[in-house]
């Protein structure tokens, strides 16, 4: 097996519980680290049957920036089962969403979750 790590993917979308979520947007960062089975691509340096990282971003950024969830929770699985399904080579997908303004009657920098599919 070998990793493929893509970190702070940054995109605009309205995702959150709140009205004024939804009404004003944030940037949200997503990470997701790959973990791979190797296979013919490695031996034959083959981009064909390989995990491209270009198309890896164009699933995420079209999940993240389609349509509002409530949780930051429910769009990391949603990203992590479209990229397992989308490369079959994928054997476990952990994806961590951030939240830089998440509501909270406090300071902090961010929030964030990471789910594993499959588990």
């Amino acid at each position: 097996m070998y990793v493929i790590r893509m970190q702070n993917c940054a995109f605009f979308a309205r995702h959150g519980v709140l009205d004024e979520e939804e009404a004003l947007g944030q940037r949200f960062y997503v990470d997701a680290e790959l973990t791979v089975e190797p296979g013919r691509p490695l031996e034959e340096d083959s981009i064909e049957d390989t995990v491209n990282y270009g198309v890896a971003f164009t699933v995420i950024e079209k999940i993240v920036t389609g349509h509002r969830r409530f949780l930051i929770e429910a769009l990391a699985l949603e990203v992590a089962k479209a990229l397992t399904s989308r490369f079959p080579q994928i054997r476990k997908a952990a994806i961590t969403v951030r939240k830089p303004n998440a509501p909270v009657p406090g300071v902090l920098d961010h929030v964030e979750v990471t789910i594993v599919w499959p588990e």
